[in-house]
């Protein structure tokens, strides 16, 4: 198993207080080549062997205006099963402090098996994340393939906002990934959605690892059942 500090490209310690300003004032802030090229290469394999066990959605989210899922998904239970390297990266110990530094307080592992970290793949035309906000604080997002900014795929969020309404509002932002960046976001309070793909033969591959702060280990909603259970 090839250890985090091989897998993980981490910002410098002495650039994580502009990050934890931009972060607080955004609720979002990206992190370019946060994955090393030697770590993408496994973090795809790993990728390409879980999606032969996860499951084709297609349907509305009741609880968040009904917005679409057209998307390809597996479980964190599933990937703990399946993937120790996904497990022990997840729990990194220079990662959690990182993230700990952005948002300013102490950050946690989710209790959850189901939430804590999934894998989620875009791959047909139309495919998309619709409108919503998460159940715990934080989203790590790990880009391990993405389509060029022309075609879709898009994170799509409202800084400061949480009604799934503020996607449509003036001040929404749009924002491009390529494959290896991560992005942070306060996803419990931002309204974010994933604009759909538009052509064949694209693809959105990304690993969520989502974490909490200490006292705060419940679920707010039942919806990530229904795409990961």
């Amino acid at each position: 198993m090839r250890d985090a500090s091989a897998v993980f490209s981490l910002p410098v310690p002495t650039r994580w207080e502009s990050l934890r300003r931009q972060f607080s004032a955004d609720g979002y802030v990206a992190l370019p080549g946060l994955i090393s090229p030697a770590g993408l290469v496994e973090l795809r394999r790993e990728a390409r062997s879980l999606e032969a066990d996860a499951v084709r959605r297609d349907f509305r989210m009741p609880g968040m205006a009904d917005s679409p899922r057209h998307m390809t998904t597996l479980g964190g239970h599933q990937i703990a099963r399946a993937s120790p390297v996904i497990t022990r990266l997840y729990a990194d110990r220079d990662l959690m402090r990182l993230l700990s530094s952005l948002l300013g307080e102490a950050v946690v592992a989710v209790h959850d098996p189901v939430e804590r970290h999934v894998l989620n793949v875009l791959h047909h035309p139309g495919d998309t994340h619709g409108a919503h906000t998460d159940d715990y604080p934080l989203a790590l997002v790990l880009f391990l393939e993405a389509p060029p900014h022309t075609d879709g795929g898009l994170l799509e969020f409202h800084p400061g906002r949480g009604d799934l309404g503020a996607l449509d509002a003036p001040g929404a932002r749009r924002v491009h990934h390529r494959p290896a960046d991560g992005y942070l976001l306060r996803s419990d309070v931002t309204a974010h959605r994933v604009t759909p793909l538009e052509r064949p033969g694209l693809r959105r591959t990304v690993l969520n690892f989502a974490y909490t702060t200490p006292g705060r280990q419940g679920a707010t909603t039942s919806t990530a059942s229904l795409l990961y259970d």
